[in-house]
């Protein structure tokens, strides 16, 4: 981490303060905040709105968690945010994406993959939907170009509703913020975050 994190018990200013604290604490439940969190409360406003954006990504969408958590897993793997992966990959895992063939996810080149390739190099026999194929090459061509051509987006449409390519977009865009913060601050579990502290 290039700053400090700040303690695991934050101290507050004001009522305001606190309020975004226990927000923030009630997202993340019993296993408290995370590293990402002891970031963003240098500065409570940031850290407040980022709760509420990335809750509503995570929650309120109408997109299987699943298919989230592939485009998640992807954004993390295109921008090498370590700490993305090693959070998502779980939830991805329980979501129902088979453990042993989360490395389809880090193929450098997913145009290589069709809904016949196997997904895992253990011989699994898992394949990449034509549906969640569309959604990849979506993450890939967001996250590398921002553009994104007009045959891959027919492509999407091909799969999903309106509402469904907003909220795949706000999720991959989300996490290219996400994952361009952690990256930068080089902010990552591993990291001795216990003692990295501000002092009080």
């Amino acid at each position: 981490m290039r700053i400090p994190y700040v303690p695991k018990t934050p101290s507050t200013q004001d009522e305001t303060e606190a309020a975004i604290l226990n927000r923030v604490l009630t997202r993340r439940g019993p296993e408290g905040l995370l590293p990402l969190d002891r970031a963003l409360l240098h500065s409570f406003p940031v850290a407040d709105a980022w709760n509420t954006f990335l809750g509503a990504i995570r929650t309120q969408t109408k997109l299987s968690d699943s298919l989230r958590e592939m485009l998640i897993c992807r954004v993390a793997v295109l921008n090498e945010a370590d700490f993305e992966w090693d959070h998502h990959a779980p939830i991805l895992v329980k979501a129902g994406f088979p453990a042993e063939s989360l490395d389809v996810l880090k193929a450098p080149n997913l145009e290589q993959l069709s809904s016949t390739t196997t997904g895992s190099g253990s011989g699994s026999g898992f394949k990449l939907s034509s549906k969640d194929l569309a959604a990849l090459l979506y993450t890939d061509e967001m996250t590398k170009n921002v553009k994104v051509a007009s045959s891959t987006f027919r492509r999407l449409q091909e799969h999903f509703n309106h509402r469904e390519i907003v909220e795949i977009t706000a999720t991959i865009g989300a996490y290219n913020c996400v994952s361009r913060f952690l990256v930068a601050l080089d902010v990552d579990e591993r990291g001795n975050a216990e003692d990295d502290t501000v002092s009080t």
